[in-house]
């Protein structure tokens, strides 16, 4: 179809600590035991989008990135890897490898996508309505306690879920407005235009921005370009696409009744002083997941370990995990003690092992890891080559790779960060540790 696909994968991320580090960068975070960043390639690829330049932060990142993907997709993808400066926002990023585009349209995805939903169906969307932009809308994923009460992530330090404001047309096809971050909490100004243009406009406060985008490639490099200060798509690029499509930007500045809480509901443009003005300039366009589809981010700790959940869950088949009669997978090498366990919804790696009368209950562990006797873990994540010792309860948290449990920790909603070590008979409570 002639695009060009751009994943940006991003490095480092505060929000994500400790679990991303120096010997983890966040694409290659596991995710069920895969690098959250495969679930993209995959995805591109079994849509036929092999050519792909992936964009990461800092040269080390690279280093590592292109040496796992040249090792895990060879003779499979094509991939170009781009680093840029760490901390660059999503448009500076676009900006610094829009030299290589050349195809008539670019395809924009975020590499800690998580979805089912397919790119070509975005792509085609994009073509068949003659879009400059078209987004991915997902419903919002709704997170929050596990099935064993522990909310993985300490309620103190959680945010509400941030939501985006979105206004379509009448066959929810065209993006006439959008609100993001700040903007949600302010007075939601509508252009008169836009509404007498189309008569009326559905408001949705219930989708979310996939971070998945479809550009006419001439006017994205023209954007980026006349517009040095866009630091981020979403907040910037997008926003201006969408906001720019008429020949005017009169603002209704009437405020919106207050006491409004729904999720979607429709505003009707009666006003015949309103200045009639039909021309559009361009076309933003929206493409609607459907609720059977999957779709997340890992943007933060707690979305981290709903992902883990879901793909030991009712979203494992959809991404073609096959489940063992007991509904749960354990690899063929791994070595279980006598009295031990490994329940439903669980995922066992690759050579671990773990010792007499141990249970794990709705968790994910990965490779290579030693697990001692009368261990239990509850709707937690171990990553690779970690070791825990005899008596040890972990409670819905995060282990990463090499960290070492020594005899009777006691864990409740922690995140313990690479090669971390605790001492025997420690107990913490929603605590983030990792080395200084």
């Amino acid at each position: 179809m002639d695009f060009q696909v751009v994943v940006l994968a991003g490095g480092d991320s505060k929000r994500l600590a400790p679990l991303v580090s120096e010997e983890i960068p966040k694409p290659l975070l596991p995710v069920a035991n895969r690098p959250v960043l495969s679930y993209v390639l995959e995805l591109l690829e079994a849509n036929n989008l092999k050519n792909l330049i992936v964009v990461v932060e800092g040269k080390d990142v690279a280093l590592r990135v292109g040496g796992w993907i040249s090792g895990a997709y060879v003779d499979r993808l094509h991939v170009e890897v781009a680093a840029v400066p760490e901390e660059s926002g999503t448009a500076d990023a676009l900006r610094a490898v829009a030299h290589h585009f050349t195809a008539k349209d670019i395809l924009v995805v975020s590499g800690d996508l998580v979805s089912n939903v397919p790119p070509g169906a975005v792509a085609a969307t994009h073509r068949r309505l003659g879009a400059i932009v078209t987004a991915l809308l997902c419903n919002t994923p709704i997170s929050g306690p596990s099935e064993s009460g522990s909310s993985i992530v300490k309620d103190k330090g959680r945010k509400p879920p941030r939501v985006n404001i979105v206004g379509l047309d009448h066959t929810r096809q065209y993006l006439l407005h959008v609100a993001a971050g700040a903007e949600v909490g302010k007075d939601i100004k509508i252009q008169k235009c836009i509404l007498q243009a189309n008569g009326q406009m559905e408001i949705r406060a219930d989708l979310m921005d996939a971070h998945m985008y479809a550009f006419q490639r001439t006017i994205l490099q023209e954007v980026l370009d006349q517009n040095g200060m866009f630091q981020s798509i979403k907040h910037d690029v997008f926003p201006y696409l969408v906001r720019t499509q008429m020949r005017s930007e009169i603002l209704d500045k009437r405020p919106p009744e207050n006491g409004v809480n729904v999720a979607a509901y429709t505003i009707n443009s009666l006003d015949p002083a309103v200045e009639t003005l039909t021309d559009r300039t361009h076309k933003c366009c929206a493409y609607i997941a459907t609720k059977s589809n999957y779709c997340s981010r890992l943007n933060s700790v707690q979305a981290f370990c709903d992902i883990n959940r879901d793909m030991v869950g009712e979203a494992g088949h959809l991404f073609g995990y096959s489940f063992s009669v007991q509904n749960n997978i354990v690899h063929a090498s791994a070595e279980l003690g006598s009295k031990t366990t490994v329940g439903p919804q669980c995922m066992l790696d690759e050579g671990s092992k773990l010792g007499d009368k141990c249970s794990v209950k709705r968790s994910v562990i990965g490779r290579h890891c030693r697990i001692g006797s009368n261990v239990k873990i509850v709707n937690s994540v171990v990553m690779n080559h970690v070791t825990i010792e005899d008596g040890c309860f972990i409670q819905g948290s995060v282990i990463c790779s090499n960290a070492q449990l020594q005899e009777r920790v006691i864990l409740k909603d922690c995140q313990v960060g690479a090669g971390y070590v605790l001492t025997s008979g420690s107990e913490y409570k929603s605590e983030s540790l990792s080395k200084k």
